[in-house]
């Protein structure tokens, strides 16, 4: 959008109590279903777009499933379902470890956006 990311548009991380300036053109990957966010307004006059995608969980789980739903893939593979349920805390915790910490936010933010001070 055409608005100065320093004056608004700030993306608002409620139970951390964090405030992040969002530049424009910048991505975010949350889990929001799980963490309470918001933004903050923009000068009058000025404009904002955002680009939000959702990927429903069901959708995930019948992909990995082999595109057959769970009680297809118990019954048709129970080798790869008990696999599967076996390496559910592994996925899990690398999934995690992707995200950014409130601790590490700082770093990673000038690790991988050139522009932030």
């Amino acid at each position: 959008g055409e608005h100065d990311h320093r004056l608004g548009g700030h993306l608002i991380l409620w139970e951390w109590k964090l405030v992040i300036q969002f530049p424009s053109g910048t991505s975010i990957l949350l889990p929001s279903a799980s963490v309470a966010h918001g933004n903050t307004d923009i000068a009058d006059g000025k404009t904002r777009k955002s680009f939000t995608q959702h990927i429903p969980g069901g959708l995930v789980r019948f992909c990995r499933y082999g595109y057959r739903t769970e009680a297809q893939f118990r019954v048709e593979d129970p080798q790869g379902w008990a696999d599967m349920v076996k390496g559910r805390l592994a996925r899990f915790e690398n999934g995690i470890s992707m995200f950014s910490t409130a601790s590490s936010l700082q770093e990673d933010m000038r690790a991988y956006l050139r522009f932030v001070d």
